[in-house]
């Protein structure tokens, strides 16, 4: 079973990419994110036509997250859940949880969108940033004590290492690369998640997003922030993880590519 993340960059816009991705790939999961578009009005008829159940999490002209499955839902979660000592409301639409099942096993998987958390001065946003990140570890920690496979799958606004961008001294002291931003990212997997891609690939260079801006495609001037983490339950049933770099050469791409990861249905 193919399941894959890619952060879309609009639905409207990139539609037609969407569905000709859907057609040659065919995964039977699909996370997405920044759809920018509220559920109501969501263009899910031709995804539907391929075989997918959708559900959204919209919001009008920002953010929202999306999970496309050939499995059924059996219960779907929106909203991350605020930590109980939290004074910074939420109101985006930055993660949808699936519980689907087969097999007689049960598995979960979200989409999720971190805040980006730039500009770092202005300590609203990049507060707001750490916060989320810290409410997703204690999310994540308390799914853990189900002992049931999940996977969080989505961008998540960090460069984990040096090698995971272009050219780490353009990066220093954005919110992406700050030390508190790639501390809590390690935090997160030290709960006992595993990271798909660096589980089956130690190469540097790999990357998940090219900016629209200053000819980062064409000089490979990329960075890694696309993420795929298991529960150890999923991580025995991981296969392998890749990335389709090649649709970022396609008419009016996305900014950022898919990433995938192969998981072997269990017996």
């Amino acid at each position: 079973m193919k399941i894959a993340s890619w952060n879309i960059n609009g639905i409207k816009a990139r539609h037609d990419v969407l569905i000709a991705w859907l057609k040659q790939e065919q995964p039977d999961i699909v996370c997405l994110q920044e759809i920018k578009s509220m559920d109501e009005v969501f263009p899910g008829g031709e995804i539907e036509a391929l075989g997918y159940n959708v559900e959204t999490h919209g919001q009008k002209g920002f953010n929202g997250v999306a999970i496309c499955s050939k499995l059924p839902f059996d219960e779907v979660n929106r909203g991350l859940p605020m930590l109980a000592q939290s004074t910074i409301e939420d109101p985006q639409a930055r993660f949808i949880e699936g519980v689907f099942s087969f097999n007689n096993k049960v598995l979960r998987v979200i989409s999720l969108y971190l805040p980006n958390g730039n500009p770092v001065d202005d300590p609203r946003k990049f507060e707001h940033k750490l916060e989320w990140m810290d409410r997703l570890h204690d999310w994540a920690r308390s799914r853990l004590d189900l002992e049931e496979a999940f996977i969080l799958a989505g961008d998540y606004n960090v460069i984990p290492q040096n090698e995971d961008c272009w050219d780490p001294t353009v990066w220093q002291g954005d919110a992406l690369f700050r030390p508190e931003t790639r501390t809590r990212f390690e935090a997160l997997k030290n709960l006992g998640l595993t990271e798909a891609l660096r589980s089956s690939s130690d190469q540097s260079g790999i990357y998940t997003f090219w900016d629209y801006q200053a000819g980062a495609w064409p000089k490979n001037h990329g960075i890694r922030i696309d993420h795929l983490l298991m529960s150890p339950e999923a991580a025995m049933n991981f296969v392998g993880c890749d990335v389709d770099k090649f649709v970022r050469d396609w008419e009016k791409p996305s900014d950022h590519v898919p990433i995938w990861l192969e998981y072997e249905s269990p017996n």
